[in-house]
């Protein structure tokens, strides 16, 4: 008998529980699953618990959240930052999103938002259950070029292609391809069953990765990690990595990695 199928009682933590942990932080790499990222909350936004993913203590040059708000809840007055981007993503739930600039947006799953720096923006939770979204911020690097449109658009907008060619793969490319005013790429990463990297990737680009349909191992460094949805990895520059689907069904993660620009010496 397995430690999930012993009797437990209310109140009370079921045989096998301490000890035991998916987590794991290297210094150019983390895993974290969701059970042990604590809950917070950000001055900015009422009626909402935060899980802070990734941040500069950790390593990263970025900061991504999990949030989510109650009903009622979200950002009280309009919020904006000095160079700073924000990135939003609904992963469950109903809400509004308006931003400077932009006609409002009634949210459901899969919309997403792109936040220039200094643009101000709200975000509410309209519905009757729990809004959740994926959050990034970024300080924008400017290189003379004028600095991106605000985005207000839906995944199923976004066309899924695949530059690969290789059978049971779809890149969704929620921001512009190729366009050098942003300096970050938010992609949703699909995999049939079977699907998989060609060679174990090890390059400059930072990843913030969350996984939202399907299951797989996920090499990492030297070792393997099981990964389900809910899963969230930080994977820093020439972090050694590769993904293998071991799901029935499609396996899918929204990906954060930083792009063109130049390496700061």
């Amino acid at each position: 008998m397995r430690p999930h199928q012993l009797p437990v009682t209310t109140g009370r933590f079921p045989p096998g529980a301490i000890g035991h942990n998916r987590g794991v932080v290297r210094p150019n790499y983390a895993f974290m699953p969701p059970e042990g990222v604590l809950i917070s909350r950000l001055p900015h936004f009422s009626g909402t618990i935060v899980r802070i993913l990734a941040a500069p203590v950790l390593g990263a040059k970025f900061a991504q959240y999990l949030l989510e708000i109650a009903p009622g809840g979200g950002t009280p007055e309009a919020f904006r930052e000095e160079d700073i981007q924000h990135f939003y993503y609904v992963l469950s739930g109903q809400g509004r999103f308006v931003m400077a600039g932009m006609p409002a947006c009634d949210l459901r799953p899969g919309h997403f938002a792109y936040v220039p720096p200094g643009t101000a923006f709200t975000l509410s939770n309209t519905g009757s259950e729990p809004l959740r979204m994926l959050g990034l911020r970024k300080r924008f690097e400017a290189i003379g070029l004028p600095a991106p449109e605000p985005i207000l658009s839906h995944r199923d907008e976004i066309p899924v292609t695949n530059h690969t060619g290789a059978d049971g793969r779809g890149f969704q490319f929620l921001l512009p391809w190729g366009d050098m005013r942003f300096d970050f790429e938010m992609n949703l990463m699909w995999f049939k069953p079977g699907a998989h990297f060609p060679d174990v990737e090890t390059h400059v680009m930072e990843h913030g990765l969350y996984m939202l349909e399907g299951q797989g191992l996920y090499f990492l460094g030297t070792e393997w990690h099981e990964i389900w949805a809910g899963d969230f990895i930080w994977m820093g520059g020439y972090c050694p990595q590769q993904f293998y689907p071991t799901g029935f069904a499609d396996a899918a993660y929204l990906l954060y990695k930083n792009v063109n620009r130049d390496v700061a010496l």
